[in-house]
């Protein structure tokens, strides 16, 4: 008897390590939320600033392990989900060309910019297009949370920024697909990556002009008898199926989950489903925000050439995506909004260090430019909220009714 229990006091031991990382990322994040709720700036911010304390970066007591990923990407799923729950299909295909041409000019200026600066640096082809790979990356997380948090997802800029995120999605995948067949065979698949870009369009396709339609003539699927007491029920269970079947194909399972926000919103039971998920809402989404910052290496900003390249690789990241997105939507939807829309792509977030750590993986990144590509993701997504604020505050359009975050009380 005493032989088996030391396995499952160790692994009662390991729970109550991880619940304990669990506890003080939570904790730390909302009181970063709260902090930066009382000084009047956006919270995302203050969740990432508490990943970073909490992290291996200050105080080093949590690390990003297996289960605070997999909190974190429930997190960015839900957050997409909810976003898409505010959007409906007419609204993006209102700005369907904007946003065509805000994604496209939104990968050719960064990834432009990122050979440029490879060459520069005289490095090999496959690391060239690792970098510009990373460049191109766009988070669409965390504009998305700011949009939300400000009640500005149904604005024409929010709209437009959406729009392109899907997009930019599929634009991004055949750039990484690029850079990891040169990577690993020293050419291009050019019929897998046609195959992929078939794949991924005829998914959005299907399901935007499927599902939406479906729901909407029959609206009992999500409380059918024996089924859930609830829509939430089958609600989570379509958000998690589309986000599944999109991370197969090779989109960010987060197109699934908004597309699935997106067919639900076109539902009667759209806004029972919306109630419900608040509560989910208010709970993940802060572990994806810290994780971000946890992930921040600040001893790659202590050397003065890491520093410096640090520095000068955020700054391009910012302009080419700033600017592609303005002169995307510049002549559709005026000075403003176009800024807008061109602050709303630049952050890399999650996006960006998943293409680093693919690089890393291939053997085309070191750590040293590794650490240097996750520095730029977290700094490009720590500058955007407080830009977008400003941006968008006055705005007659905001959606009053939703300002603050689903499941909290409003500020």
């Amino acid at each position: 008897m005493l032989d088996v229990l030391p396995m499952p006091l160790a692994a009662a031991g390991e729970a109550a390590e991880v619940l304990f990382d669990l506890f003080l990322v939570l904790l730390a994040a909302k009181a970063g939320d709260e902090i930066f709720k009382r000084i009047g700036q956006p919270t995302v911010v203050g969740e990432i600033l508490a990943g970073v304390i909490v992290g291996p970066s200050v105080l080093g007591i949590v690390d990003l392990g297996e289960t605070l990923e997999v909190f974190a990407e429930i997190g960015v799923i839900l957050l997409l989900f909810w976003v898409g729950l505010e959007t409906r299909f007419s609204d993006l295909r209102a700005v369907g060309a904007v946003a065509g041409l805000v994604a496209m000019l939104g990968v050719v200026f960064p990834f432009a910019g990122g050979v440029t600066l490879g060459v520069l640096r005289d490095e090999p082809t496959a690391t060239m297009i690792f970098l510009a790979a990373a460049l191109v990356a766009t988070s669409v997380g965390i504009t998305s949370a700011v949009l939300t948090e400000f009640g500005a997802v149904k604005t024409r800029p929010g709209r437009t920024i959406l729009g392109a995120a899907v997009v930019d999605d599929i634009l991004a995948i055949l750039v990484l697909a690029v850079a990891v067949g040169i990577a690993q065979e020293g050419s291009v698949d050019v019929g897998g990556i046609a195959l992929t870009a078939g794949l991924a369009v005829a998914f959005v396709a299907f399901v935007a002009l499927g599902g939406g339609a479906l729901l909407s003539r029959r609206p009992q699927i999500l409380t059918a008898p024996h089924f859930a007491d609830s829509p939430l029920l089958p609600a989570v269970l379509l958000c998690f199926g589309l986000a599944v079947v999109a991370g197969k194909i090779g989109l960010a399972g987060i197109i699934g989950a908004f597309l699935a926000g997106m067919v639900i919103a076109e539902s009667s039971e759209r806004e029972n489903v919306e109630n419900e998920v608040g509560v989910l809402y208010a709970f993940f989404p802060p572990f994806f925000f810290a994780s971000i910052g946890i992930q921040l290496d600040l001893g790659a900003l202590t050397d003065l050439d890491s520093l410096t390249l640090v520095l000068g690789i955020t700054a391009l990241a910012v302009v080419t995506k700033l600017v592609g997105g303005y002169l995307g939507a510049r002549r559709a939807l005026g000075h403003r909004d176009a800024l807008v829309v061109g602050v709303g792509m630049v952050p890399r977030g999650e996006v960006g260090i998943i293409v680093a750590s693919v690089g890393a993986a291939e053997g085309v990144i070191g750590d040293d430019l590794f650490g240097v590509i996750v520095a730029m993701a977290v700094l490009t997504t720590l500058i955007v909220p407080p830009v977008l604020r400003r941006l968008l505050d006055g705005r007659p359009d905001i959606d009053v009714e939703h300002l603050g975050r689903p499941g909290m009380q409003n500020p």
